[in-house]
């Protein structure tokens, strides 16, 4: 029973990762393959599968990888996303993420194709566990230089561009993932509008502080018990 108990977790898990890429497009924040997501399952790690559409996409494809293994075996009938590298180092080193996605969103990749970092030009920069957003140097997909790179740039971080790719956020669970994902493309759509007419006045130090004592406990909030 114990055994039959956590296979239905586990499915539901996968269900719930496949219910994520589906709703990163529904939110507008990817599109067509591009994009994935993983999720912390005990030891193990469930990715996305590589160039399956999302609404073609079943729980079953869902990848299946080791964390105390980075050989790239997995397990099931669909290999794993291209970029499980960067997705793997995060969750390795990352002990308080549950979740990362990954996608190519329209204004993060535009300022990710400037190789620009986002400044401290709204408060809710600091949503993201820093004063800015960097973008990580250049380095061809699916590569472990790539995810060398990524794991630099979230230092301290819970977002990062990819520079000429896309971007990259970690939440504690998928919900929490997404939310950060939407956010992160409002920002940098936000910040893109305002290069337009000059560019934005930047925070302070000191504000930057203000803001994170008051966000203290701020952001997605949990459903409460009854």
């Amino acid at each position: 029973m114990a055994g039959a108990c956590g296979m239905d977790e586990e499915s539901s898990a996968r269900r719930a990762l496949v219910e994520a890429c589906r709703t990163m497009t529904s939110l507008g924040i990817n599109q067509g393959t591009a994009g994935n997501i993983s999720l912390r399952w005990g030891n193990r790690m469930l990715i996305s599968p590589s160039a399956i559409p999302y609404d073609e996409m079943m729980p079953d494809m869902v990848a299946s990888m080791p964390l105390d293994d980075d050989s790239g075996g997995w397990e099931g009938p669909c290999k794993p996303s291209t970029e499980w590298r960067f997705h793997h180092g995060i969750l390795c080193s990352r002990p308080e993420v549950g979740a990362v996605l990954h996608a190519h969103p329209v204004f993060c990749t535009a300022l990710a194709m400037a190789r620009r970092s986002i400044p401290p030009c709204h408060y809710m920069i600091t949503c993201f566990g820093g004063d800015d957003i960097r973008c990580a140097p250049y380095a061809t997909f699916g590569t472990a230089e790539l995810a060398d790179l990524a794991l630099s740039a979230l230092e301290g971080r819970k977002a990062c561009l990819l520079a000429n790719h896309g971007m990259v956020v970690c939440g504690t669970d998928l919900r929490q993932a997404l939310w950060l994902g939407v956010e992160l493309e409002t920002l940098a759509r936000q910040y893109w509008h305002s290069l337009q007419i000059g560019g934005p006045v930047l925070l302070s130090p000191r504000e930057l502080a203000e803001t994170r004592a008051r966000f203290q406990g701020y952001g997605l909030q949990e459903k409460q018990k009854p």
